[in-house]
Formats: C-alpha cells, structure tokens, sequence
C-alpha cells in the first residue's frame, strides 16, 4: 500500500477502513477525496511496512476456488410478523435474525443513521434498539471502531451477527483471521456505495429547503406499499414523503454517479460469496411466485454455509418462505458490478460549482 491511495487505482479500495483498524502503529487514517469518498492514508513517519494493512484488505485477493466448491440453498422468504415487512427494506429477514441473536445474549452490527446523516456502523445488544440498524441506507457506512469490538465479542463467546456490504463481511473476516461458529457474516446484495461526502451535502439542501434541522431519512419507505419505492424526510418533526424517482439523491445515486469506484469492478458480484449468508430484495417475485406480491417486500435469501443452514432452521417458523432455483433468484448486482457512468465526471464538476440538486436538474437538460 503507497502513501495514498491516488498512487493505486481508486478501484481497489472498498473504503472499509480494515487498514486502519489493524494497524498497531496508527499509521493509517481515512481521509475523503474531492469526491467525498473516504480512502487510507499512511504517515510513512509510523509505518514499519509489516504489511498487516494489505493481508487485511477484502480486495487484496480472492479465493475463487473455494466460492466454486460450496453448496448454496436459495429461499424466498417473507417474515409472517407485518409489522416487521413494514419497517423493513424487503421481505423483514434482516429484524427476524437479529432478533433470535439478541435473544440468545448475543451482539448485532448494522448501519445506523445518526446526527446530520452520518451513517455508521454500530453493535446493539437490545431489541428495542433494533429500529436503529433496520432498512436501507444508500450511503458507505462508517465501520471505525466495529472490527476491535467484533474481535472482543466473539472471542468471548458471544454469538454476533454483523451484516453489510459484501464487501465489509470480507474486510470482518479477514480483520479476524480465522473463523468463528459464533459469527454469523449476513452481507446484502449491493447496488454500489455512494460518497458519504455527497449525502452530506444533500442533507444540508433539505434542510435548506424545509427549514429546519434534519432527523432522519427513509430509503425505502413502504406506505405506497410499492415495495419500498418512496422515501421520506424527518425534519424537525414533520415528515415529507414522496416517490424515489423524485429525489436527487436516489436519481444521482442510480444513475451511477456518485458509487465509488471499486464498485463498478466489485468482485462480489455473484452468487458466490464467502460470508455465511445474503439478504436482499427478490426482484423478479411475480414471475417465480406472483401469489406472494402484494407490494410489501420479499426478501431473497441465500445460504452459503452449515452455519447459516442451522440458524436458519432456528428461525425459519417466523416466516413464510419457499426454496428456488439459482436462476430464479439471479439480478443484475449477483451477476455483474454497476456499470460505470460517462457522466459521472461532469456531475461531480456541477456538484462542486452548484449543489447536488441543481447538478442533477442540470444533467437532465
């Protein structure tokens, strides 16, 4: 790893921030770019090139040959609880599985949204704080100081489940160097992570726009039940809803604009993963199983692991679920990484000039 990562391609940093958290020197920091995209950088004055910060890297290399060898089961499943659909991006697996964790003592990690719309990473150990950690957030994930407390955990023998990018799980796994039967690695299927610096930038324009102090955002709001395409903004104790297809920041987000880099190359692209399962929304639902679309989520569930298959057997009676053919389930993002944009270059030249809003109505011209 050079000083910065300019001196790589962009394309082989996930933004994880693993470097940093194994660095026994804190050599390495995670600075943003003009893009608003966080990369590692190492004071070479501390570095004692052990190479601890490119063993740890989940892009660094691939084991293709042991993906190829597993056995997978491919479910499609809804959790029977709608309360749980309905605060959930799809089909409500995610809260179903955190849940039975923290009921056994365990710890789960997930994405939270906190103060001016940071994203972050962050360990719950009580189901009431689960609302903290459900649904979508279309924004990279801050994990600094999960990988030191995950290692604590499991290796006191408490069961923790860690979800994220597919990513992330690999840059967990390889924080920890061997594995563990109590860590259960739940990864998403990933459309691509966006600048955080960006998103912060669009969170001050609502404010702007609504006047008042910005509470939380919703990705994927269900109450169109349209399976999730509506967002909603919380400010200051009123809420405004409206259709994704309305909102700059999904419009830029989906047009591949502000994705960093490393996804539009992503290796995990597949159906061949090394975590020990992956969630994520069943597109496609009413051509495999129209009776189950009533606009409120499906999840799509893939068991990469005995691990995975035993818990899954623990929860399986809070859901409605049915087992599928690998080619039922197959989507672009298990297929093939997020293609790139020729426009992305001139977003970010009219982002930093205007504001993100007023870039994207430019490009729309």
């Amino acid at each position: 790893m050079q000083t910065e990562v300019g001196m790589r391609k962009k394309s082989q940093c996930c933004g994880c921030g693993a470097c940093m958290a194994v660095c026994a020197r804190h050599a390495i920091r995670m600075a943003e770019d003009w893009e608003g995209i966080p990369y590692p950088k190492i004071d070479q004055k501390k570095c004692i090139h052990c190479g601890q910060c490119e063993a740890v890297c989940p892009l660094e290399r691939q084991s293709q040959e042991k993906r190829e060898t597993r056995e997978r089961k491919y479910l499609g499943a809804q959790a029977k609880e709608d309360t749980l659909r309905f605060t959930s991006s799809s089909g409500g697996v995610f809260p179903v599985l955190a849940r039975q964790v923290l009921l056994e003592g365990g710890v789960v990690f997930g994405a939270a949204m906190g103060k001016e719309g940071r994203v972050f990473h962050r360990g719950i150990e009580d189901v009431c704080e689960l609302p903290q950690v459900q649904k979508t957030k279309y924004v990279q994930s801050d994990l600094q100081g999960c990988y030191s407390k995950i290692a604590r955990y499991v290796k006191a023998g408490r069961q923790v489940l860690f979800t994220g990018t597919p990513c992330q799980c690999q840059a967990v796994k390889r924080y920890l160097g061997k594995e563990y039967e109590n860590l259960l690695l739940a990864d998403l299927v990933c459309y691509g992570a966006p600048s955080p610096g960006i998103w912060r930038s669009y969170v001050k324009e609502l404010e702007k726009k609504y006047g008042g102090t910005f509470l939380g955002f919703g990705f994927r709001d269900k109450r169109a039940k349209d399976n999730g395409h509506t967002v909603s903004v919380q400010i200051e104790g009123k809420e405004y809803a409206y259709p994704m297809k309305q909102d700059s920041f999904c419009r830029v987000y989906f047009r591949n604009y502000t994705i960093r880099p490393s996804c539009q190359e992503c290796p995990f692209c597949t159906v061949e993963r090394e975590s020990d399962l992956t969630m994520g929304d069943f597109w496609g639902i009413e051509k495999v199983k129209p009776e189950v679309e009533d606009g409120m989520g499906t999840s799509l569930v893939i068991l990469h692991t005995k691990k995975a298959e035993e818990f899954w057997d623990k929860v399986q009676e809070q859901f409605r679920f049915f087992s599928c053919k690998k080619e039922e389930i197959l989507q672009p993002r298990l297929c093939t990484p997020t293609p790139k944009s020729g426009r992305r270059f001139r977003f970010m030249l009219l982002y930093h000039l205007f504001s993100v809003c007023t870039a994207e109505k430019l490009l729309r011209r």
